[in-house]
């Protein structure tokens, strides 16, 4: 019940129809806001509850200093929660438990459901095992099912035990896709019991995946969470945030010929990394915003996560009404977000009567006309290079990926000529990493040089091999993956268009890909295969090898699969640096293939024109790909589809009819999807030899009412960590590993090694993700000399052991534990198991200098108290190293009282001496204090629903 303190409810009329709203303009100051912000001003409005959400909160925004550096901390409550499902199985593993635990409490287990929509969309278990045939869909979808039987089966049984819980099954598209085309709603309506109407309020959302940002193009406020704070807000609960600072980036221009929506992508990534975004909003204003095509604006979206921000959003105008409308939303719908913005001053029209431009905290700008085609690597999004200089940028790294002495070299020129078939534009020269300053390159003459006549090192290793009948020599800077996949460009017609008709051009000309290149289409919602097959450009992409794969997360994720055996030995054996080329929005360091080491971005169109060049050792301009049928010679320029070409494909191709019959039934599913058998009932029936999907232990033991807290007493330290110790180092990720606890945890449960599958799709299975906690290889845990991994020291026996056996012998030795750690500690993605796993493995305490703000929260939701050492201290300068015991004494007040600011913390070294600080303590809010009180947030979810 909102406590309205503004007198802010009012009404809105659309047709025949009326909505309550809360009216923004009841608020003095809310009327300059940024777009994005007063989607917070409202969310604030709607929500006011005189606790967690007050009249101050709201005046906060209103006052809000666009200069100012963020202070205040809001709750922030997303309309809806959409999840993939690798890290959306652990959400739906939880309800279940709780139902189970809500059962035991003597409440009723039907009240455990989503309080808010979730929707979850299995996109992200497809591995390309086969490519470049017709059937490579089909073979892949049966992988698919085989390795994941269990999770869907529990899945499908989620979509019908749940309500307001709904499941996309495999096979269907991305989850960003699917979200922009299908589940976004633009404006929320939800009917009101208790006072019998029907609110209409902005579509926000949260997501289990950092992309989730691309539904910003849509005038959807929302962003990527962990799977705490996303079971949080399906059960009611807000989001902690500080509010931001926004970034107003103008745009003006418009793209130019031989460019995409890629390379624009590509340079506002580059813009803002080098500005610094993080944990800002960025938002597009101006008269160009007019000029981005509702699929650009969405692609621009969707990198948020490489450029850093929280968003990056456009706000609603005509495109995206006329989007809505393209996409097949029903027509009440669409008038309904049209008038809500208008009303709520929402609406961008910068040539309106009396349009105020917002204020911004920064500002940037970018002219769309000079960009240039552009791709990004070997290891960075950000790390960005015109097309025209690729060739010499790959030839300047090339050295930190090959080793010397390994391999001969030898003296090659390197042609200068820039692309002068494409735009140029004074865009800045390639930059290598940090630590390769021009002076770097320079001193590391002769293996590293570039000299200004045009002559430049070559290294050159070619190995024969033979594959598939054909015989070719592979060279380091091959191109070993050509891949066009990933949410962030196959929801883009123009890209995905261009792409299909370079083929078709290549094709007719009469040249083809490389033998040794692993091609492959994997869209991201099956309205791409409709109109390519509308547009009749599927032959020509199968042509080239470029067949369907699956719908879904493939080579972005790392789900690549294995190249052919023959390529891959031939790789592995003579330690060549090859290359994989393709449309996503990640491309860091391992996790693309094993086998490749050099890894670029690059839009669709361009992944193909890789494809057939084979090797990043090529300059698009003075060399040719191939010879055509004629016998002469062939260049991208011949081939490349013009701007006018593109649009004519668009407006012939694609129609709302696409969207309406892919959608139409969306969650039925396949005959794979609805022939799987599906536990019934209200509880789940865990399987005990479940090696996939296991009741986890959060609820065992709990009572009606919380147990009083307890100080921490003769705590040992499980691991002592420096700064920057991300949520990517402590969560478990990537392969389990034969000889690590989880490996030997699975192979004691007789599964194969060649079925271990990943840390991912075993999300649901508490007993692999503890194993894998505080397990990844760079991990350094100072308690032990020169040792990386997931190792400690184990004080009861004064060995060195894995963190998961120490952590097990202190529970049964009845030890609690405390990790200690550097600056900024928990920053990063992976966040859910990152706390998760800390609670599991019995750590009652981190003590830091400082926090990642959401992985703070998610400690207290696991009910890890979350403390930091006083200002200017740490470790090092208190002495500790990690040999002492720990007591904190306080934290008890907090059972019947309000967060004390401090605690005493008395460390207790071998010899008997004692450090003592008074230690901050970092629970910030009173949703906080009361997740801590319960023990987590799921216990005081579950207590307040079986009291219900």
């Amino acid at each position: 019940m909102s406590s309205d303190s503004f007198k802010s409810k009012g009404t809105l009329d659309v047709g025949d129809k009326s909505y309550e709203i809360f009216r923004l303009d009841a608020v003095e100051g809310l009327d300059r806001l940024p777009y994005s912000l007063k989607v917070l001003a409202e969310n604030l409005l709607r929500t006011e509850d005189g606790k967690n959400v007050t009249a101050e909160h709201v005046q906060a925004l209103a006052d809000w200093d666009a200069k100012a550096e963020p202070s205040t901390e809001i709750q922030f409550t997303p309309a809806r929660v959409v999840m993939q499902d690798f890290t959306g199985v652990p959400c739906v593993v939880d309800l279940a438990t709780m139902r189970e635990a809500v059962a035991e409490l003597g409440g009723d287990p039907k009240k455990v459901n989503p309080l808010s929509p979730a929707e979850l969309v299995i996109d992200h278990s497809v591995v390309i095992d086969v490519f470049g045939s017709h059937d490579a869909f089909e073979r892949n979808v049966e992988f698919e099912y085989g390795r994941n039987r269990e999770r869907y089966q529990f899945l499908r049984w989620g979509q019908t035990a749940f309500d307001d819980f709904k499941v996309v099954p495999p096979g269907t598209g991305i989850v960003h896709q699917v979200n922009l085309e299908y589940l976004a709603r633009g404006v929320m309506t939800r009917d009101i019991d208790a006072e019998g109407v029907t609110r209409a309020y902005p579509d926000t959302c949260v997501g289990t995946d950092s992309h989730t940002t691309m539904v910003n193009g849509l005038g959807v406020l929302g962003w990527g969470v962990g799977g705490i704070e996303a079971e949080a807000a399906m059960l009611g609960q807000p989001v902690s945030m500080l509010i931001p600072r926004v970034v107003g980036f103008k745009l003006s221009g418009s793209i130019p010929p031989g460019a995409t929506a890629t390379d624009v992508v590509l340079t506002i990534t580059e813009m803002l990394r080098e500005h610094g975004v993080v944990g800002k909003f960025v938002e597009f204003y101006g008269d160009g915003v007019a000029e981005v095509p509702l699929a650009n604006r969405a692609t621009i979206g969707n990198m948020s996560p490489e450029f850093g921000s929280t968003a990056a959003i456009f706000p609603i105008d005509k495109v995206t009404i006329d989007y809505l409308r393209f996409t097949g939303r029903p027509q009440e719908q669409v008038e309904l977000v049209e008038a809500y913005a208008k009303e709520q001053g929402m609406w961008h029209d910068p040539s309106a009567e009396g349009y105020v431009e917002p204020a911004f905290s920064e500002y940037l700008e970018l002219d769309l006309s000079t960009v240039v085609p552009s791709i990004a690597g070997p290891k960075r999004p950000q790390d960005r290079v015109a097309v025209s200089e690729a060739k010499q940028a790959f030839r300047e790294v090339l050295t930190d990926y090959a080793e010397d002495s390994h391999i001969e070299a030898s003296h090659t020129i390197v042609d200068e000529a820039s692309m002068d078939s494409f735009p140029a534009s004074d865009v800045p020269s390639y930059m290598s990493e940090p630590h390769q300053t021009p002076e770097d390159l320079a001193a590391d003459a002769p293996h590293h040089s570039k000299r200004g006549d045009g002559e430049s090192q070559r290294i050159n290793r070619k190995v024969p091999v033979t594959y598939d009948g054909q015989e070719f020599e592979l060279d380091h800077g091959a191109v070993v993956i050509s891949s066009i996949t990933s949410c962030t460009n196959t929801s883009n017609p123009s890209v995905m268009l261009a792409a299909g008709l370079l083929a078709k051009n290549a094709v007719e000309a009469g040249i083809d890909v490389k033998p040794w290149v692993k091609t492959s289409m994997a869209p991201g919602s099956k309205v791409v295969s409709d109109y390519y097959e509308k547009a009749g450009l599927w032959p020509y992409l199968q042509e080239l090898g470029y067949h369907l794969v699956g719908y879904g997360c493939t080579t972005c994720i790392g789900n690549s699969g294995p190249l052919p055996e023959e390529v891959s030995q031939a790789v592995n054996e003579n330690d060549l640096a090859v290359a994989s080329v393709l449309s996503g929005n990640r491309n860091f360091e391992g996790r693309i293939n094993p086998d490749v080491k050099m890894n670029y971005l690059a839009s669709p169109p361009l992944v193909i024109a890789y494809g057939l060049a084979g090797t990043m050792d090529f300059d698009f301009e003075s060399e040719p790909l191939g010879q055509g049928k004629d016998g002469q010679d062939i260049f991208l320029r011949d081939i490349w589809p013009s701007p006018a070409e593109v649009d004519k494909t668009i407006a012939s191709s694609i129609d709302p009819s696409m969207f309406t019959d892919d959608y139409s039934d969306v969650f039925a599913g396949d005959d794979r999807w609805r022939a799987l058998e599906t536990p019934e009932g209200e509880i789940f029936d865990w399987q005990d030899d479940s090696t996939y999907v296991r009741k986890p232990p959060y609820f065992d033991g709990m009572q009606a009412d919380p147990a009083p807290v307890e100080d921490i007493s003769g705590a040992r330290v499980l691991a002592k960590l420096g700064d920057s110790v991300t949520t990517d180092h402590i969560s478990p990720a990537g392969s389990i590993k034969p000889d690590s606890p989880a490996g030997k945890y699975l192979a004691e449960h007789g599964v194969a090694r060649k079925d271990f599958n990943s840390y991912g799709s075993r999300r649901g299975n508490h007993e692999v993700m503890i194993r894998g906690t505080f397990a990844n290889i760079r991990l350094r845990n100072k308690l032990l000399d020169g040792v990386e991994g997931g190792f400690t020291k184990n004080f009861l026996t004064g060995e060195q052991d894995t963190i998961f056996d120490a952590a097990m012998a202190y529970q049964e030795a009845g030890i609690p534990l405390v990790v200690l750690g550097g600056k900024e500690y928990g920053s990063g993605s992976s966040r859910d198991w990152a706390a998760k796993g800390t609670g599991l493995l019995g750590v009652r305490a981190v003590i830091t200098e400082s926090f990642e703000r959401i992985h703070r929260s998610n400690l207290i939701g696991m009910g890890v108290l979350p403390l930091q050492y006083p200002q200017g201290e740490s470790a090092e300068s208190l002495g500790l190293d990690g040999t002492e015991t720990f007591d904190v004494a306080g934290i008890s007040a907090i059972t019947d009282g309000p967060v004390p600011e401090t605690v005493q913390v008395t460390a207790t070294k071998e010899d008997g001496t004692t450090v003592e600080i008074d230690a901050d303590v970092r629970i910030d809010t009173p949703g906080e204090a009361d997740y801590f009180r319960n023990g987590g947030i799921l216990q005081f979810v579950l207590r307040s629903l079986a009291k219900a």
